[in-house]
């Protein structure tokens, strides 16, 4: 069946055939970046140009890439733009510590999220989902935003997973607080581009609300573990409180564990939410693959839940696919500390260097109908046959992240769960648009009308 399928051309801005103006390109860079891309970024293997005081290359040659994320990593530090962006909060975590901070960091959190760890999990991802589930069945018929309700089942998730004593706060204020942390920080400013400090207001104050809150249960966490007779639960927060540098033998400070936990509420469950939501709308318009994935799910979702995610082999792929088209990190940016060549082009001391996922994983040089849906290519050890570096959703090299395995798990669980119980149909009229704020998600939401199978 789903080799006659028709592929499917999801929505994306048709790439421009020139460069924008310095002006111009600010105003596009503070609306939606996804637009500023030109035809020569989808073809070529670097593109050369330039920012307001910066000079840039755009590399999508998967060799250079490797050089710039691996082989000469310590020549390639976060520029200043990135730098400035998430200066308003998760300071101190994985996702921003540098150097030697961050390498003790990762060597300590490393084994919280191997495989073996992460399907500890898999359970309370089920019930999470179902919970979703049955809370949908209220919304029969009607319309429902699924990209607010998977944001709140990611939620569910973390709550599940970090904290099972709870946020100690309202989850839809932590959501709401979320999505304008992400708002805000997402949008880049002209001062962001011309490098002009100032203060990002909104999200420094989200990024308060949320670091109060961590704070309070972090404390109280350590005044726990601190009692004989206090048995400690089997979450992410234990295990970062309890957490060693298997070379050092040092654990991490309150304030890197409160740090971590922000990255992986922030981080963690926006880019989840964002592929499943992605997911649900490629579903409902490929009547194909939708069938394909419900009667995967309801043929493997009564097994053992440890290793469900492994069975979901169709669901993944369109997970796969979905962060081929939409991928959680929209763009690596570097800044070279020295001089070096890639891909034949000199690259000065001070370059800005990005590899943009979003771009690199549409690129006419590396992937057949790059612009179609088609869930296949990831099929029969299609993503072991794909270059490393040709395929980024969760970066590469020492950076990769962290959290990859348990949010592969956690969006295959979630999908097979909804589409195993309900039809999801886009409504009539509505256009779905996809804008860069740090993550990529749809304009306006999207909105679909459930319907039971």
């Amino acid at each position: 069946m789903l080799d006659s399928v028709a592929l499917l051309r999801p929505p994306a801005p048709i790439p421009r055939a020139n460069s924008l103006g310095p002006l111009a390109l600010l105003r596009v860079l503070a609306t939606n970046p996804l637009e500023a891309w030109t035809q020569a970024h989808f073809s070529e293997p670097i593109v050369m140009g330039g920012l307001p005081f910066a000079h840039v290359a755009v590399i999508n040659e998967p060799a250079a890439i490797r050089r710039v994320l691996l082989e000469n990593t310590d020549n390639y530090q976060k520029d200043w733009l990135q730098r400035r962006v998430l200066s308003a909060g998760l300071t101190d975590g994985l996702l921003t510590a540098e150097r030697q901070q961050w390498r003790m960091q990762r060597r300590a959190l490393a084994p919280l999220f191997a495989r073996k760890s992460v399907m500890n999990y898999a359970g309370r991802m089920v019930e999470a989902a179902c919970a979703l589930a049955d809370r949908l069945e209220a919304s029969v018929g009607k319309t429902v935003d699924m990209a607010v309700e998977v944001t709140r089942v990611t939620l569910d998730v973390l709550e599940r997973t970090i904290f099972s004593d709870g946020f100690g706060t309202d989850r839809e204020a932590i959501r709401q607080g979320m999505k304008s942390y992400f708002e805000a920080v997402g949008r880049l400013d002209p001062s962001d581009v011309l490098g002009i400090p100032l203060p990002r207001t909104k999200a420094q104050s989200e990024q308060r609300f949320f670091k109060t809150a961590v704070d309070r249960i972090v404390v109280s966490r350590k005044r726990q573990l601190a009692q004989a007779d206090y048995r400690a639960p089997d979450d992410l927060l234990a295990h970062l409180l309890n957490a060693r540098d298997p070379e050092t033998g040092k654990g991490l400070s309150e304030r890197e564990v409160a740090a971590n936990v922000l990255t992986f509420i922030a981080a963690g469950h926006e880019t989840t939410a964002n592929c499943v939501t992605w997911s649900l709308f490629l579903l409902s318009q490929s009547p194909e693959w939708a069938e394909c994935v419900r009667a995967e799910a309801e043929r493997e979702l009564e097994g053992d839940a440890q290793t469900l995610a492994d069975r979901l082999v169709n669901t993944r792929a369109v997970i796969d696919e979905a962060n081929r088209l939409y991928p959680p990190i929209a763009a690596i940016s570097r800044s070279a500390l020295g001089d070096d060549e890639l891909v034949g082009h000199p690259i000065r001391r001070g370059t800005m260097v990005v590899i943009a996922p979003y771009v690199l994983h549409r690129h006419r040089t590396l992937w057949r109908a790059p612009d179609r849906f088609d869930p296949r290519r990831f099929l029969d050890g299609g993503l072991q046959k794909t270059d490393r570096f040709a395929y980024l959703p969760f970066g590469a090299g020492p950076r990769t992240c962290v959290g990859m395995t348990f949010a592969l798990q956690e969006a295959a669980i979630i999908l097979a769960t909804l589409t195993c119980r309900y039809r999801f149909a886009l409504l009539p009229g509505h256009t779905v648009i996809p804008v860069q704020k740090v993550t990529l998600r749809p304009k306006d939401g999207l909105p679909m009308v459930v319907n039971r199978r």
